[in-house]
């Protein structure tokens, strides 16, 4: 390797990837947990370095220059083998005292993992869990998560993940709403009733459509991408709403709309980057938290079938 062809600096580096990826200054400079004028002076400082302009400013925002693009995917490469280090270096630890961050979406980070942070606390009160709610997907390869649930199979193949079956949902609204709107006997009693959309509408509506529901555009009365939004609007009767059948079950203000044929079940994938199995406290929770959805799954089903 030609070492003296090496004369950058990687916290430069690393501040110019940051910009680039966060779109402006400051938000760049929250992510790496810096000041404005410091992230700014080593952006300045690589360019210096390089001899070239790497962004132009567009109010608020900044714009990559043709430069920037041209170096973009080499910056990329190197921040990405700075964090397989980073993994690598972190996993030789045994410790079972620290921090991981488990990913989930918004209803599973409020009403799963309190529960599995209760029984860790009582056996391994050194772990700390950092809670990450949100119905995006994290980049665990970038450690933005040690540990995610989601609910499609991931397709990367540096990624370690462990089916743990299918959730059962449904349709719910407030028992309020079904005696203004109600009875509901069958599908064709759902149409012109107005609904709550959640994520992406369309396809919220194409899965509804799909199982013969009449429901339209037209039908959705207020929608939020947020899912403890679109089922506080659902429990405050404003229209039916969808989710987990046992989660529902945990509510009294809900009651379930056609159970008996409007069924929806989709996949849980608990999912690791495979560098971080090696790490005992990350495995311990890994493990904990398979068990954990075992149980609620097997509860999920047997209040499902008691519906």
């Amino acid at each position: 390797m030609n070492w003296q062809a090496i004369t950058f600096d990687w916290n430069q580096v690393r501040a110019f990837l940051a910009t680039l990826e966060e779109g402006s200054l400051s938000a760049a400079a929250r992510a790496l947990n810096l000041t404005q004028p410091t992230l700014g002076r080593q952006v300045a400082a690589l360019e210096t370095e390089l001899g070239v302009t790497l962004f132009e400013r567009a109010g608020r925002k900044v714009v990559p220059t043709p430069a920037a693009l041209e170096i973009a995917e080499h910056v990329r490469d190197m921040g990405e083998a700075a964090a397989r280090f980073s993994l690598a270096a972190n996993g030789q630890s045994q410790s079972i005292e620290g921090e991981v961050k488990i990913s989930a979406s918004e209803i599973y980070s409020m009403v799963i993992l309190p529960d599995l942070i209760e029984h860790l606390r009582a056996e391994h009160p050194g772990i700390v869990i950092d809670i990450v709610a949100t119905n995006a997907l994290s980049d665990l390869r970038s450690r933005e998560a040690d540990i995610a649930i989601r609910n499609a199979e991931p397709s990367d193949p540096d990624l370690i993940a462990r089916k743990m079956g299918n959730q059962a949902g449904g349709l719910f609204a407030s028992p309020a709403f079904v005696a203004k709107y109600g009875p509901f006997r069958s599908v064709d009693d759902l149409a012109g009733v107005p609904f709550i959309g959640v994520g992406d509408e369309g396809q919220f509506l194409t899965a509804l459509n799909a199982r013969g529901v009449p429901v339209t555009e037209a039908s959705i009365v207020a929608k939020s991408t947020n899912h403890l939004v679109h089922w506080e609007l659902t429990k405050r009767g404003l229209g039916i709403g969808a989710n987990g059948s046992g989660m529902a079950a945990m509510s009294d203000e809900v009651v379930p709309i056609l159970s008996d044929v409007l069924t929806f079940e989709f996949p849980v994938w608990l999912v690791a980057p495979r560098e971080l199995k090696t790490n005992r406290r990350v495995r311990l929770v890994f493990d904990a938290l398979a068990r954990h959805l075992t149980k609620l799954q097997a509860a999920d089903r047997k209040l499902h079938k008691s519906a």
